[in-house]
C-alpha cells in the first residue's frame, strides 16, 4: 500500500477487534502511527495483539485504555497522545456497541448505554480532535487538511431496524452530527465524513454468518453476494484520510455491497 498517511498520527477508538482493528492495520500500512483504543482492562490483551501485528508488519503506535463515554478519560487519551507524538492528525470515531431489545421492553439503561458510547462518545472524541486541529492548523508537510475525522456509522443511519431502536437512533444521530460538524469546520480545513458499513464479518455479528444457513439468509440482503471484511472498511478509511479525498467533506460513504439498494426489489419487487 502507498504511504499516503506517512508521518500522521491516528487515534482509532474501539480498535481492539473487528472493524476498528482492521482500520488500524490499514492506516498503519499507509504510514500512520496508530493509537489503538480499547474500553476496559479486559480488552487490553486484544489491543496489544493488534499492536503487535502492526509492529511485526513494520508499523508503529501504542495502546490506550479509554471509555469514550467518559469525558475525563477521552480528554486524557488525547492529552497523552499529544504529549507523546506532538499532535493528532486523524480520528477514527469507531467505538460502538449494541444492546438489543424489543422496544416495549427496552430499559432506560439499555437506551442510555448505547447512546452514551455510540453517539456521546463520538461527540466527546470529535470535540477533542477538533480542538487539537484548531490549535495546530494546516501543516502542508502533513496534509492539505488541518485534520480528518471519520465517524463510523452504519447502513442503519438510513435503514430502520426493528428490535434495535437504540442502535439505529444512535446511527441516525451520527449522520447529523457528522454533517453539522463538517459544515461548521470546513472553512478551517477540517474534513469530516462518515463510513457506513453494511454486513462486515466480525465477532459482534458472528451468528449472522458462521453457518451456511445463516450466511445464505444474510446474502439475500446483499446484492453483491458476499459479506464484507474489515479490510474493506480499512481501505475506504485510508482514502478518506488521505489527500486523495481532499474535496470530500460531509459525506456518508456506504461500504455495504449494495445493502442500501432495497434488494427485495431485485426481481421487480
Amino acid at each position: 500500500m502507498d504511504k499516503k498517511l506517512q508521518g500522521q498520527i491516528a487515534i482509532i477508538t474501539g480498535a481492539s477487534s473487528g472493524i476498528g482493528a482492521g482500520v488500524a492495520k490499514s492506516l498503519s500500512a499507509a504510514g500512520a502511527t496508530v493509537v489503538i483504543n480499547y474500553p476496559v482492562a479486559a480488552a487490553k490483551d486484544a489491543a496489544e495483539a493488534v499492536l503487535a501485528e502492526i509492529k511485526t508488519a513494520g508499523g508503529a503506535g501504542n495502546t490506550s485504555m479509554c471509555d469514550v463515554s467518559k469525558e475525563d478519560q477521552v480528554q486524557k487519551m488525547f492529552a497523552d497522545t499529544v504529549q507523546q507524538y506532538g499532535t493528532v492528525d486523524i480520528l477514527i470515531n469507531n467505538a460502538g456497541l449494541q444492546k438489543d431489545s424489543p422496544f416495549e421492553s427496552m430499559s432506560l439503561e439499555q437506551w442510555n448505554f448505547v447512546l452514551g458510547v455510540n453517539l456521546t462518545g463520538q461527540f466527546l472524541c470529535a470535540r477533542e480532535a477538533i480542538r487539537e486541529f484548531l490549535r495546530r492548523g494546516v501543516d502542508p508537510k502533513r496534509s492539505r487538511a488541518a485534520g480528518k475525522i471519520i465517524h463510523m456509522s452504519s447502513v442503519h443511519e438510513v435503514i430502520p431496524w426493528a428490535g434495535h431502536a437504540n442502535y439505529a437512533a444512535s446511527k441516525g444521530g451520527i449522520l447529523m452530527l457528522m454533517k453539522t460538524l463538517a459544515q461548521e469546520f470546513a472553512w478551517k480545513k477540517i474534513r469530516i465524513n462518515s463510513i457506513c458499513p453494511g454486513a462486515i464479518q466480525t465477532p459482534i455479528n458472528r451468528s449472522a454468518w458462521d453457518t451456511p444457513e445463516a450466511l445464505k439468509s444474510l446474502l439475500t440482503l446483499i446484492p453483491y453476494q458476499r459479506i464484507g471484511i474489515p479490510e474493506d472498511i480499512g481501505n475506504a478509511a485510508v482514502w478518506l484520510c488521505s489527500d486523495d479525498s481532499d474535496y470530500v467533506n460531509g459525506t456518508s460513504l456506504f461500504v455495504d455491497g449494495g445493502m442500501t439498494l432495497y434488494p427485495g426489489f431485485t426481481e421487480n419487487g
